[in-house]
């Protein structure tokens, strides 16, 4: 059998209607695995959906709020009653709200640290309970590099939340070793997105990438893969609460 062969396994992604929650779920699709995608959005998870059984393997696009437990129960009884399994979930579904420290507003960090940090523990309890059975699980959890250090941009909630996803991870590691599930958190830097691609191509910011990135670029496209198709994998069968940065060295300095 190849390394890193998930032909047979089941994955969850949550926040895969776009973005990296889509560049992942294709990469454990190109790896064998089965999946259910998980978003608010219905259309966008259909498309996504489609473009993944074209790479050879089953998909069920689930319309859930991450911030509702019963939604995230609703969406572990599908997975079962699709596939029977659950054996893979990559916690990916977060949000962010951009004010000054001293203006940030209440509503702004509740609704952060609900989808960042709050959603991150219910998902990954009510999926952990269905993996417990089968004493087989990988659990990722998308952190952030700003879960480790600081940033010049206020984005408190944010850095907040993801801080305490990678504690959370952690803690969860602890906890579900003696069932087998391997719980770890990736920690992803400047990778564009829908919504900051434009800003992450500006020429001020190409300056700011030359100050504080050693590699002097963004992430691009598929670089996170590797580390969550290791994480995922048989192979990482005793790596269990890391934290693995993909950031281009920004938090070596």
């Amino acid at each position: 059998m190849a390394m890193f062969d998930l032909h047979g396994r089941v994955a969850a992604v949550t926040g895969a209607s776009s973005g990296i929650g889509v560049q992942m779920a294709k990469a454990l699709a190109g790896q064998g695995a089965d999946l259910a995608i998980m978003a608010r959005r219905k259309e966008l998870l259909e498309k996504v959906a489609g473009e993944i059984r074209e790479l050879g393997v089953r998909c069920i696009p689930i319309v859930c709020d991450v911030t509702s437990t019963e939604a995230i129960k609703s969406a572990v009884q599908q997975i079962l009653k699709e596939y029977g399994k659950v054996d893979i979930l990559l916690n990916n579904a977060g949000s962010a709200h951009l004010q000054p420290f001293l203006e940030y507003t209440d509503e702004g960090w509740e609704k952060t640290i609900s989808v960042d940090l709050t959603a991150v523990f219910k998902v990954g309890r009510e999926f952990a309970k269905a993996m417990v059975p089968n004493k087989y699980g990988r659990i990722i959890n998308t952190a952030s590099m700003y879960g480790t250090v600081g940033a010049s941009v206020s984005n408190v909630g944010y850095q907040a939340a993801k801080g305490g996803v990678v504690n959370l991870t952690r803690q969860m590691a602890v906890e579900l070793a003696p069932y087998n599930i391997t719980v770890n958190a990736i920690c992803p830097g400047f990778f564009p997105t829908p919504l900051t691609k434009d800003v992450l191509a500006s020429p001020p910011w190409k300056d700011f990438l030359k100050a504080m990135v050693p590699m002097n670029r963004n992430g691009r496209d598929g670089e996170l893969n590797p580390a969550i198709v290791y994480l995922a994998s048989d192979e990482a069968s005793y790596t269990t609460g890391t934290i693995t940065l993909v950031d281009g060295g920004y938090t070596c300095i």
